[in-house]
């Protein structure tokens, strides 16, 4: 059997820190890694620039990551029940604002197409062929 494709990357999406009280590349410099994807928005990025080091952190502290989380599991937290409903919220708002998007595009399509079709003749008037 032949197998084909790349790895495939993780990817963080818009890593900015929303509570001021967090450094301001909190969500950058803490997943960093090998085959990750990081989207940030410019300020967050400028900032790393400033002050953040590029080094392999994602793997930092697995043990304590493991301990908390069995202890949600511990307190009857369900993660992957919590991460499901998340992932089918996500799935559905990309597929709610697409297709918007469609809908949008078809808008200004027919808009667009009714502004280039000859006027229509009055009815009961004779359409006469172009003179030459």
């Amino acid at each position: 059997m032949i197998l084909c494709g790349g790895v495939q990357r993780v990817l963080w999406g818009n890593t900015s820190t929303k509570n001021p009280a967090y450094s301001d590349i909190r969500y950058v410099a803490e997943l960093i890694g090998p085959y990750t994807v990081n989207t940030m928005p410019l300020k967050t990025l400028n900032a790393f620039c400033d002050h953040g080091t590029v080094a392999v952190t994602v793997e930092n502290d697995l043990d304590e990551a493991r301990d908390q989380l069995k202890q949600l599991a511990e307190l009857g937290i369900d993660l992957d029940q919590i991460t499901g409903d998340l992932l089918d919220a996500g799935v559905k708002s990309f597929a709610d604002d697409f297709e918007k998007l469609l809908k949008a595009i078809a808008k200004e399509r027919q808009r667009l197409s009714s502004r280039n079709q000859p006027a229509a003749a009055p009815q009961g008037s004779k359409v006469s062929e172009p003179q030459a």
